[in-house]
C-alpha cells in the first residue's frame, strides 16, 4: 500500500483495535507529545514499541471514552514520500467522568511496505488530562 492507502485505512481502522495492528510493523517508533512518565488518569498515554502494543493502545483508548459521543473528524491528510500528517480534531466524552473534551490533533506517520513504523502524536494534552481529572 501507498503511504496515502495506509494513513487512508489507518483512519478506517481506528476503530477496530483488532485490525489497526495489522497497519503497524513489528516494531514501530511511537513518540507522544505528553510529559514523560506515567499518567495515572490515562492511562493508555505511554510508549509502544510493537505492533501488538499498537493494537493494545487503541483497545485501552476506546475502553476509556463514550462511543456514541465521538465527534472526532479529520481535516486534511498531507503526503510527502513515506510521512503522512493527519490534522484532526478529536471531540470525545471521558467514560470515567463523563466530561466531553474537543482537543486539536496531528499525526504523524511514517509508512514502510505499507506498514507504519513510525507513529508520532501531537495534540492537546491539557484539555484531554482535564477532561479525565488529571
Amino acid at each position: 500500500m501507498s503511504t496515502r492507502a495506509t494513513a487512508e485505512e489507518f483512519l478506517r481502522r481506528i476503530g477496530e483495535p483488532d485490525r489497526i495492528g495489522e497497519l503497524f510493523a513489528d516494531d514501530v517508533e511511537w513518540r507522544l507529545s505528553w510529559p514523560a512518565g506515567a499518567h495515572p488518569a490515562t492511562p493508555w498515554i505511554r510508549e509502544r514499541s510493537t505492533r501488538a502494543e499498537a493494537a493494545d493502545h487503541f483497545r485501552e483508548l476506546a475502553g476509556f471514552h463514550v462511543p456514541e459521543h465521538n465527534g472526532s473528524g479529520v481535516s486534511r491528510i498531507l503526503v510527502d514520500g513515506d510521512d503522512a500528517v493527519i490534522l484532526c480534531e478529536i471531540r470525545q466524552r471521558a467514560r470515567p467522568t463523563g466530561r466531553d473534551y474537543t482537543a486539536m490533533c496531528a499525526l504523524h506517520l511514517t509508512v514502510e511496505d505499507g506498514l507504519i513504523v513510525r507513529y508520532d502524536v501531537y495534540e492537546d494534552s491539557l484539555s484531554v488530562a482535564r477532561a479525565f481529572g488529571g
